[in-house]
């Protein structure tokens, strides 16, 4: 099953998906500028075989849920979301707001 629904963080709405996989959930929450994910994202290919599309990504490691990914610590961010002000360890909901 896929869900999708509209998230308020601090009153901008972000999109959170969540598609449930046999053992285990895919989670994204995103906007038109970028996003942030679960475990399941593969910063390195973003960061090496795709750096020319200057990825807005970044991932926390052993979130189930949505409120979990928003809380959790970011272990890989791309590149391109340096730009941003995004720093390994920061929450996903700090990054967020980052491209607000």
């Amino acid at each position: 099953m896929i869900t999708i629904n509209p998230l308020d963080v601090e009153g901008i709405i972000f999109t959170a998906i969540r598609v449930e996989l046999p053992r285990t959930n895919l989670l994204i929450i995103a906007n038109e500028i970028g996003y942030i994910m679960c475990a399941a994202l593969d910063v390195n290919v973003l960061n090496e075989r795709l750096k020319e599309r200057h990825v807005i990504a970044g991932r926390a490691n052993g979130v189930r849920t949505i409120d979990e990914l928003l809380h959790a610590p970011l272990e890989m961010i791309t590149d391109a979301s340096k730009e941003y002000g995004w720093e390994v360890g920061m929450n996903g909901k700090d990054a967020l707001l980052k491209i607000a």
